[in-house]
């Protein structure tokens, strides 16, 4: 891999290991330290992942005007002032407002992060948002399992470890990415000029995908919302919760090069492997759906980490290869963005359906959402097989 690649995967590293110290606590948090129900939990995530979209397609966009370095430091820079903020005062009202500028802060940073990965090493293919993607979850890992560690203590010092590696990053980020893909790559007059004709289509495209994207992440997240604070009624502990998202990130950095051999010898295409990862989801919410004690959620862990190794790092892989010259960062940002809605829809849905009804309905809506998603994945390129069958005909 070159250079800049592992520089960018360090960075994400640095990056999502300080995050991952709150987010799979902040519903907790909420819910049991400022005593807030599950739907206002639900209210500020959905506010924070709003901010993240916004974020998420303004930095796409900034990264085809002005580069991934500025963007990013940018990004971090939004971020790093609210997190310093969160370290001093993360009462209520003012964890909303935090809450609400750090999701706009780290919107900006991702799509610029993933364009530059795609750039920087563009004969990898998917290999380099493999990498990336390693390296988030290698993130999730060391900060989950030290954060779960760190609350049984004092919630006050996870806001300080979060500061002190956004920090970090910072510096990686100031001394290492001047070099990388610092200009835009294309000039902003000519930005508009690839929506035409077949560039359109392909944006259609990605929309479609995209859909089913959402709807995964809408399922995902109650991991980090409902599912967690249902954990905490059946007297699973923090640290037992935590070491679940650890286990995610262990199981992701060692055994996505052994999963990346499978997909080479089984020749498996991009819309393949999220078809097989949707499926591999289903089973993992059925498991998760029935357990009652640590055990049974671990298993349902363990099958969710292994079908969001097929998910995950394949649609960003996608929307590069869609991509017209000069809008990798607008791509980027519209998959980040859909993440992001997912996130944000999935805490308010949950919370609610939970509170009315319980977690069981919960559950069965989930896997509906799944069918749906199954569904789009299907037809997402069937506007791209329609183009090219008609440039035989014609040719």
């Amino acid at each position: 891999m070159p250079r800049a690649l592992w520089l960018l995967i360090i960075g994400m590293a640095v990056n999502v290991t300080g995050s991952s110290f709150l987010w799979p606590l902040n519903t907790i948090y909420i819910h049991d330290h400022l005593g807030k129900s599950l739907s206002i939990a639900g209210v500020v995530l959905m506010l924070n992942s709003a901010a993240s979209v916004i974020g998420n397609l303004y930095g796409g966009s900034l990264f085809d005007k002005i580069g991934g370095y500025k963007s990013i430091i940018l990004g971090i820079s939004i971020t790093l002032s609210a997190l310093i903020g969160l370290t001093f005062w993360h009462g209520w009202p003012a964890y909303i407002i935090f809450q609400i500028i750090i999701g706009f802060g780290t919107g900006i940073i991702f799509p610029s992060m993933y364009a530059m990965a795609g750039s920087v090493w563009k004969e990898g293919g998917r290999k380099a948002f493999n990498a990336i993607y390693v390296a988030q979850n290698l993130g999730v890992a060391i900060g989950a399992s030290l954060g779960g560690i760190v609350a049984d203590y004092s919630f006050e010092y996870i806001f300080l470890a979060n500061t002190i590696m956004y920090g970090i990053f910072m510096l990686i980020a100031v001394f290492g990415y001047k070099g990388i893909s610092s200009k835009p790559a294309i000039q902003v007059n000519e930005i508009s000029e690839p929506l035409s004709q077949t560039g359109r289509k392909n944006l259609y495209a990605i929309l479609i995908l995209c859909i089913g994207y959402l709807l995964c992440w809408v399922a995902y997240v109650q991991w980090q919302t409902t599912i967690a604070t249902y954990t905490q009624d059946i007297n699973i502990s923090l640290t037992q919760y935590s070491l679940l998202w650890s286990i995610n990130g262990a199981i992701i950095v060692l055994g996505q090069p052994l999963l990346n051999g499978v997909l080479k010898h089984m020749a498996a295409t991009l819309k393949v492997q999220i078809l097989i990862g949707i499926g591999i989801f289903t089973v993992s919410f059925l498991i998760a759906g029935n357990a009652n004690a640590f055990s049974g959620f671990l298993v349902a862990m363990i099958i969710l980490t292994i079908g969001e190794m097929f998910i995950w790092p394949a649609v960003p892989t996608i929307a590069f290869d869609l991509a017209p010259k000069g809008r990798e960062g607008f791509y980027q940002g519209i998959v980040n963005s859909t993440a992001t809605g997912g996130r944000m829809i999935g805490p308010l849905l949950g919370g609610i359906l939970v509170d009315v009804y319980s977690m069981s309905v919960l559950f069965y809506v989930l896997i509906g959402l799944f069918i749906i998603a199954i569904v789009t994945t299907l037809a997402y390129d069937r506007i791209l097989q329609t183009e090219k069958k008609l440039n035989v005909k014609l040719s």
